[in-house]
């Protein structure tokens, strides 16, 4: 089933730009362009991962993160921070709020994608999704002496 990634960023353009990336690599993009609906949508969504723009009108995204995470049924959704305003300290305090992944814009395609999948390959599985245990981490196989 395809990893689903909500994307929160009022720019038009990038909107675009992440959600056609997303696509391409078989995720599916729901894109919410006002952030004062982000978290009705994540929940409503579901979603795997959020991308998150943090300069958005209305709504700080670094309130919104620290929302997101505060919120027992979305905690453990990561979230990956997007900013064209990177200063000192920019990071530290994103990551404090409670982004796992940050990134810069202009974005480099290519750390875009594979911050996207390390997020989700290091997310925890879904109750159900998780791999059953073959006989060595079952227990089943003799002990190696």
């Amino acid at each position: 089933m395809a990893k689903r990634v909500l994307v929160v960023e009022d720019n038009e353009l990038n909107l675009k730009l992440f959600c056609d990336l997303l696509r391409a690599h078989d995720y599916v993009a729901e894109p919410v362009r006002d952030g004062r609906e982000a978290v009705d949508s994540a929940r409503a969504f579901t979603p795997d991962l959020i991308i998150m723009d943090i300069q958005l009108p209305h709504v700080s995204g670094l309130e919104l993160i620290e929302t997101l995470k505060g919120d027992a049924d979305l905690s453990a959704i990561p979230i990956m921070a997007v900013t064209a305003y990177a200063g000192k300290g920019d990071e530290e305090r994103i990551r404090a709020a409670g982004a796992e992944s940050y990134v810069s814009k202009p974005i480099s395609v290519m750390r875009f994608v594979e911050s996207v999948e390390s997020l989700l390959a290091a997310a925890p599985k879904p109750a159900g999704e998780e791999k059953a245990p073959g006989p060595d981490e079952a227990g089943d196989a003799p002990p190696v002496t």
